[in-house]
């Protein structure tokens, strides 16, 4: 058995609350038989940064290793404070590395991100794309340790397309283009495509308000849920038939994940570490960033063909296998022996 300290932004505990990395891998460590301490869910930033340094502090003594969920906006401050304290402390640390922005931190701040990176025991990259992108920027101490999911937690379902069912999971925020998923609404109404579009997730920078005034601008009748617990929006899944991905910028995001295991073909754009998620064609297609015009061809070709979008999407299940937690285990365990 192993003492960790795990690093990030923990969610409050109400059932509705978005689960981060920290939630999720936190619970499943210690299913293998380690004992994990956990930082923070203080809503004040100082307070948070605070208690994520005294946690390290306390079982400075104890702590086998310290894992730090890093990302490339204000958590790479916390990543910051928190590792350099662990090298005072020598402490083993180990940056996981989210956030499909996080490549351009690098360069961007090339003294911080070295002061992490560098001394780290080990980067964890849950993409080939970060792991690609840090080792072109001279990092070698990385190893790839997917995302996960629970995958008996999630039914494949094959798809009709009588009607177009729009279905977009995640936080509202500029970064991932909510208000693209409206525009191409828009367009499938306007060439008399019947269509409807469910959008689930939190506010994340004012964004909600925003893509909600312009559906009401264009005059949309979309289906806003806000934050739903994992298990509701699974369930919600059920009467939707095509997931699509908005961002701008992405590195793995489990919700994509999670669409594929539940049978929803996807459509995304080519940004980040999509193309090494979804390779076009085979398990999902690949649009351009900010093309309403090439979701909408998308979504007209799998209407059209029907068969072979159920293919896609059953290939698609295929490949997510290799994200369920009894099989990317073995890879944390061995990573703490």
């Amino acid at each position: 058995m192993k003492h960790i300290v795990y690093i990030g932004n923990k969610s409050k505990n109400d059932k509705k609350g978005n689960l981060s990395s920290i939630d999720i891998l936190a619970p499943l460590l210690i299913e293998t038989g380690h004992e994990v301490y956990t930082a923070s869910d203080k809503k004040n930033i100082l307070f948070r940064l605070i208690h994520m340094m005294q946690m390290c502090f306390k079982h400075r003594k104890n702590a086998d290793y310290v894992l730090i969920d890093t990302y490339s906006t204000l958590n790479f401050y916390y990543a910051y404070f928190v590792s350099q304290l662990c090298r005072i402390l020598r402490l083993k640390y180990i940056p996981i590395l989210h956030g499909g922005n996080l490549p351009e931190r690098l360069k961007n701040s090339p003294k911080l991100s070295n002061a992490i990176f560098k001394y780290a025991y080990k980067n964890i990259a849950p993409s080939l794309y970060i792991k690609t992108e840090f080792e072109y920027l001279g990092y070698n101490n990385l190893i790839s340790i997917p995302n996960i999911i629970k995958l008996k937690n999630y039914t494949y379902k094959e798809r009709t397309f009588d009607k177009v069912k729009l279905l977009w999971v995640r936080s509202f925020s500029k970064i991932y283009n909510p208000i693209l998923a409206v525009k191409v609404l828009k367009i499938l109404q306007d060439e008399n495509i019947e269509a409807e579009l469910c959008m689930v997730g939190p506010d994340g920078d004012g964004s909600l308000i925003e893509v909600k005034a312009y559906a009401k601008q264009l005059n949309l009748d979309v289906t806003f849920t806000e934050k739903l617990s994992k298990k509701e929006w699974i369930d919600l899944s059920n009467k939707y038939n095509i997931f699509i991905n908005t961002t701008n910028f992405d590195n793995m995001p489990v919700s994509v994940i999670e669409a594929m295991a539940l049978g929803l073909p996807i459509i995304s754009t080519n940004v980040g570490g999509l193309p090494y998620l979804i390779k076009n064609g085979d398990n999902g297609v690949l649009v351009e960033p900010n093309s309403s015009r090439g979701f909408v061809d998308v979504v007209k070709e799998i209407i059209s063909s029907p068969e072979n979008t159920n293919k896609i999407a059953l290939q698609a299940r295929k490949d997510v296998e290799k994200f369920d937690w009894e099989i990317v285990k073995i890879q944390w365990i061995k990573l703490f022996q």
